[in-house]
C-alpha cells in the first residue's frame, strides 16, 4: 500500500495541535523512506529480529515521546504517541509493535520509579542507547497476574528473582526488562504479593531462548525471559516492594490498551485502503468492481468501522493527556478497535476472492498481523468484564485519575497554535 504522507482527518482537529501534525507527517515520511521497502523483506524472513528501524526509531527520540524534556524526552504526550504508532502500524504492524512495546516499560517508569532511577534508565530510552520490555505474563498463569509464579527472595542487599515469562515484546531487543515477581508466598492479598524489578539483559542467570516467529508482525520479537537465581539490587525495585500488581495493570491500561489499539487502526486504515484501491482498478462489465452496489455495501461498513474506531483512539488518550478520568474509554478504545479492524479484515479477504491468498499480497499480513492486538492488555472477555464493572458503577480504581498529575504534565497548551 501507499506510504504517501497525508494531513489528519478534519474529525481529528479537536485534539491536534501543530505538533501533532507535523508528528503525522514526519511519522507518514518515515514510514515511506525506511519501513515500506523493510516490509516485505520483513515478511519474508520471520525468523529474524528487525534491528535496523528500532535503530533509526530511537535516533529520532520516539521511544520517549511521553518522557518529561527533564529526561531528555520529547515530552509530546499520549496523542503524540498515538500518532507515532498508528501512523507506523499503517505501513508495518511489526515496525509499530517494536515502538509501542517500549512505551509501556518507559510509562511504569514514569509513574513508579524513584526520580534517581528515572535520570538513570529514561535517558538512555531518550537517546536510544536502551530499549526495554516488560515481563508480566507466564507460561501457566498466561495473562492471569494473581497467579505469577516467579520468585524473588530478599537476599542481604540484593534481590535473587527465578521463573520464566514468555510472550515479551522486544525480548531480544531489550538491554532491561521491567519483570513482575512474587515477593510473598504467605496467604495475603495479590495486590501486596508482587514487586516490579528492573533487570539488565546481561545479568548473571538471565537467559533469551532464541526468537521463534509467531503468526504475523513478523520482524517482531515477543519470546521468552528464564530467569535462574538472577540477582538485583534493593535500588532496581520500581516503586515500592508490593507494588507490583499497581506497576502492571496501571502500565497495561494506561500504555498498553491505547498503543494496541494504535497499532488495530493502523492496520484497519490499511486494509480499507488496500480494498478500494483493488475494487477501483479491478475490471468488471462496463466498469471496475467499484460499482457494484453489493460490494459497496461491504466497503461503507468498513469505512464506518474505520472512522468510528479513529475517534474512539484519539479521544481516549486526549482525555488522558488532559489528566481526566479514561480508564474505561481507553479499554474499550483497545477492545472495539480490534474488533472492528478484524472484521474489516474479514471482509476485505473475501471482497479479494481467491486474490487474499496470495502469499505476497498485503492484505494476507494484514489479516494475521491483526490477530495479535487481541490477547495483550486483556483478551476482549476481560475488556468486556471491565466495561460491565463500569456499567455497574463498580470501576473503583481510576489509574488515569489516580496518576493525574503524571498524566497530565503534558497537557497541551490551549493557546499554542
Amino acid at each position: 500500500m501507499s506510504a504517501t504522507p497525508t494531513m489528519p482527518p478534519p474529525a481529528l482537529r479537536p485534539y491536534f495541535t501543530a505538533r501533532h501534525d507535523l508528528l503525522w507527517q514526519e511519522a507518514d515520511a518515515f514510514a515511506a523512506e525506511h519501513v515500506a521497502p523493510r516490509a516485505t523483506r520483513m515478511e519474508a524472513a520471520p525468523g529474524r529480529v528487525e534491528r535496523r528501524l528500532a535503530g533509526l526509531m530511537a535516533a529520532r527520540g520516539w521511544f520517549a515521546v511521553t518522557v518529561p524534556a527533564v529526561f531528555g524526552g520529547l515530552g509530546a504526550g499520549h496523542v503524540a504517541k498515538t500518532v507515532l504508532v498508528h501512523r507506523i502500524a499503517r505501513v508495518s504492524a511489526a515496525a509499530a509493535a517494536i515502538l509501542q512495546a517500549t512505551l509501556i516499560p518507559v510509562g511504569a517508569l514514569l509513574h513508579f520509579a524513584t526520580y534517581e532511577q528515572k535520570g538513570r534508565w529514561l535517558p538512555r530510552v531518550a537517546d536510544g542507547s536502551l530499549l526495554l520490555s516488560i515481563a508480566v505474563t507466564e507460561p501457566q498463569a498466561g495473562g492471569h497476574i494473581g497467579g505469577i509464579e516467579t520468585i524473588a527472595e530478599h537476599s542481604g542487599n540484593q534481590w535473587v528473582i527465578t521463573g520464566s515469562k514468555i510472550h515479551i515484546g522486544n525480548s531480544h531487543l531489550a538491554g532491561a526488562h521491567v519483570v513482575v515477581a512474587r515477593t510473598s508466598t504467605a496467604e495475603v492479598n495479590t495486590s501486596q504479593a508482587l514487586t516490579a524489578f528492573m533487570i539488565e539483559t546481561d545479568r548473571p542467570g538471565l537467559s533469551v531462548p532464541d526468537h521463534r516467529p509467531g503468526l504475523g508482525l513478523h520482524g517482531f520479537s515477543a519470546g521468552r525471559l528464564d530467569l535462574d537465581h538472577v540477582r538485583v539490587p534493593e535500588d532496581n525495585v520500581v516503586g515500592e516492594v508490593g507494588q507490583g500488581l499497581a506497576v502492571a495493570q496501571s502500565s497495561s491500561i494506561l500504555y498498553g490498551r491505547p498503543n494496541l489499539a494504535a497499532v488495530s487502526l493502523g492496520i484497519h486504515d490499511a486494509v480499507v485502503d488496500t480494498t478500494t484501491a483493488r475494487l477501483k482498478t479491478c475490471p468488471r462489465y462496463q466498469g471496475t468492481l467499484s460499482d457494484l452496489p453489493v460490494l459497496r455495501d461491504r466497503v461503507g461498513a468498513m469505512e464506518a468501522r474505520l472512522r468510528a474506531a479513529r475517534i474512539l483512539a484519539y479521544q481516549s488518550v486526549h482525555l488522558l493527556d488532559q489528566g481526566l478520568p479514561c480508564d474505561t474509554d481507553l479499554i474499550n478504545a483497545k477492545y472495539l478497535g480490534h474488533q472492528w479492524a478484524m472484521q474489516s479484515a474479514q471482509d476485505a479477504m473475501e471482497l479479494h476472492g481467491a486474490h487474499a491468498l496470495d502469499r505476497d499480497y498485503v492484505l494476507q499480513r494484514l489479516w494475521r498481523d491483526i490477530q495479535h492486538t487481541y490477547p495483550p492488555a486483556g483478551t476482549g472477555e476481560v475488556q468486556r468484564i471491565r466495561l460491565a464493572e463500569a456499567a455497574f458503577d463498580e470501576d473503583h480504581i481510576q489509574w488515569s485519575e489516580r496518576l493525574a498529575a503524571e498524566a497530565a504534565w503534558a497537557r497541551p497548551d490551549p493557546t499554542a497554535a
